[in-house]
């Protein structure tokens, strides 16, 4: 491969839809970008035939990539410290907010800017399938991604802050205050009444002034629609907020509304 075609792809999987995004690192330009939502949640046999499907289909996937990512996302993960943490007990950290099996393959990666490591269950499936179509990659889950790109954008922050990235029927959670992570969970909703349950719950808990603590959304929500019109009755200050980059976006990867891939294009 040629030095001045340095490409990058990474691939976003959850049991409700993929995203594809790839950067021409020598052009530092977002070259291609697309989410595909399912119609309705699949289980990780059939998500891996969709993605299967979709990289089989476009040749923009036919490049050489001189790295991959996989990014997995799903509610099977929680966070250890890295002082209470023991290898041999990964399964005993993650039976407590997910529901696990003897035969699930349990990994970790590990979170530096908060040291900590982040247990959780990928899709094997999916990497197999990777490995043997592109080679080596790497994979990490989605909540070491979130957590480590919104710690490295609070640093020197001295108020706390709530950070929620909304998926079609999860939200993942962040609270940090004066750069210390205060809190991480993913929580699953199918009404704008369990959306809005799940953080009053975390303002209460932790004690968070609505008055005052500002909430930065990302993901699948808009300004106009009844999710964000319900936080705004309880919480004063919202705001939308886009991927930290310095991309450019060519004309085939440009989107109207770049929070809704806020994950996938931190990936990078």
């Amino acid at each position: 491969m040629k030095h001045n075609n340095i490409k990058e792809l990474s691939i976003q999987v959850n049991l409700n839809g993929l995203s594809f995004c790839i950067l021409n690192r020598t052009a530092n330009t977002i070259e291609f970008l697309n989410h595909i939502a399912f119609k309705q949640k699949l289980n990780p046999f059939d998500t891996l035939n969709r993605l299967k499907s979709e990289l089989s289909s476009n040749t923009v996937f036919s490049d050489n990539f001189n790295s991959v990512t996989v990014i997995h996302q799903n509610e099977l993960s929680t966070l250890v410290p890295k002082d209470l943490y023991d290898e041999n007990h990964k399964a005993d950290y993650l039976k407590f907010n997910a529901k696990i099996l003897k035969t699930d393959y349990i990994t970790h990666d590990q979170i530096v800017a908060n040291n900590c490591f982040n247990i959780y269950i990928p899709y094997v499936n999916v990497n197999n399938y990777i490995f043997d179509t592109f080679g080596e990659f790497v994979y990490k889950h989605s909540s070491t991604l979130l957590v480590d790109t919104i710690l490295q954008r609070t640093k020197g922050d001295k108020t706390p802050q709530v950070y929620i990235n909304v998926n079609s029927t999860t939200i993942e959670v962040i609270v940090v205050d004066k750069g210390q992570l205060q809190l991480f969970n993913a929580f699953e909703y199918h009404s704008k009444e369990d959306f809005i349950y799940y953080i009053l719950f975390v303002f209460e808990q932790l004690q968070l002034d609505a008055e005052s603590v500002k909430i930065n959304l990302s993901g699948n929500i808009e300004k106009n629609d009844e999710l964000y019109a319900i936080i705004y009755t309880y919480v004063r200050h919202v705001e939308i907020i886009s991927a930290d980059n310095k991309y450019n976006f060519s004309e085939s990867a440009k989107v109207e509304n770049p929070h809704h891939h806020f994950l996938i294009l931190n990936s990078f």
